[in-house]
């Protein structure tokens, strides 16, 4: 399962020439779960064409358990991998391959946890979810309602955590920054306006800005204890010899639960915008998709239940998750999964197989404690 879930591309990207469907990945998954049993919705994502979440349910009732995952991808390097991004390559006890750990071999893991409590009856619903584009714009697990999971009590969302439950992650806005200024000879500096010298004021600015949140925003529950802003990609002009017009730059901002998303977007645009206009420059700022917010599910009685399998207290993570989605939908949510974060997104993506039985034999436990 993991080797045609790994083999089945489904990148998810803000730019549109790596941005793929993920529908192959859908229907696979819909092809092996149907014949266990499970009822089948698959839900097309609206104003992206080509991108579907799945909703397979096994049993009736209510208060059912959810696991949960990404059907999606980030791009690739393809040069920077030692082998074949979408094949399984086995070396030194892990299995390398795009998607390996972040995050599509929890659905197999899911399938196989599932099988023996398929053969009769459940007393409460057992239901695996695939959502739509959790890598880009997180739009699958936003149009999710509690209509799509009424039934349900209690979410898993499989992400690589080492097996260790996590109660707690930062938010995440992206945003694109545009300046515009004005062309010209390179030769004369005086026939136009450089964007590019106005994005360097505007970077400036907006690395004093995160200065100063680091100062007044700490939160010591996480590794990463301040807000962080990072600097993704830039653009701007065409030629050497003639003064560029525009250029625009993608960050993202990571808040901390305690912080207020919403304020820091206008103080963002005001920042920027002051010491720009006045040098005759104008500036645009936009989210490149709405903010995902902080998650924090401090009083999780599935947590507990989890650390107590696990051994592992509940701790927090710098990265952010569909979580935030799944709590809005009054689902007890923990975010655990085998491999590491630090695998992800990376060339050479691997999931020790280790962590695999492991893995199974927790969702096992869950399975049985909520649905049987």
């Amino acid at each position: 399962m993991v080797r045609r879930l790994v083999g089945t591309p489904s990148v998810s990207s803000t730019q549109q020439e790596f941005d793929q469907s993920n529908s192959d990945v859908i229907h696979l998954l819909a092809n092996w779960l149907e014949p266990l049993g499970f009822q089948i919705e698959i839900i097309p994502i609206k104003g992206k064409a080509g991108k579907s979440n799945l909703i397979a349910r096994f049993g009736e009732g209510s208060n059912g358990l959810v696991l949960s995952g990404h059907s999606d991808t980030v791009p690739f390097d393809e040069h920077l991998w030692q082998s074949d991004p979408f094949s399984i390559t086995e070396q030194d006890d892990k299995w390398h391959g795009l998607g390996s750990c972040d995050m599509k071999s929890f659905f197999a893991i899911a399938i196989e946890a599932a099988i023996p409590f398929l053969q009769g009856s459940l007393a409460r619903p057992l239901i695996i979810m695939a959502t739509a584009d959790e890598e880009s714009s997180m739009c699958g697990a936003k149009q999710l309602i509690r209509a799509n999971v009424a039934d349900a009590g209690f979410a898993i969302i499989g992400e690589p955590t080492d097996l260790k439950p996590i109660i707690r992650h930062k938010g995440i806005m992206m945003l694109n920054l545009r300046v515009e200024g004005t062309s010209g000879h390179s030769s004369d500096p005086a026939l136009g306006n450089n964007a590019i010298e106005g994005m360097h004021r505007a970077v400036s600015e907006l690395m004093t800005y995160r200065d100063e949140l680091e100062k007044t925003h700490q939160d010591p529950r996480f590794a990463v204890s301040i807000p962080t802003m990072n600097f993704g990609c830039i653009h701007g002009g065409d030629n050497p010899n003639r003064i560029c017009d525009h250029a625009e730059l993608a960050f993202d901002l990571r808040s901390l639960p305690s912080m207020d998303m919403a304020d820091f977007s206008g103080a963002l645009e005001d920042r920027v915008a002051r010491v720009l206009v006045d040098q005759g420059f104008t500036c645009r700022l936009e989210p490149l998709f709405s903010p995902v917010p902080a998650f924090d599910n401090g009083d999780s009685t599935l947590a507990k239940e989890v650390s107590g399998i696990t051994g592992c207290e509940p701790g927090s993570v710098a990265f952010g998750t569909e979580a935030p989605f799944l709590m809005d939908l009054e689902l007890d949510t923990v975010v655990i999964g085998p491999g590491s974060i630090n695998q992800a997104h990376q060339p050479n993506e691997f999931l020790p197989l280790a962590q695999i039985d492991p893995a199974i034999d927790l969702l096992r436990n869950l399975i049985g404690t909520h649905c049987t």
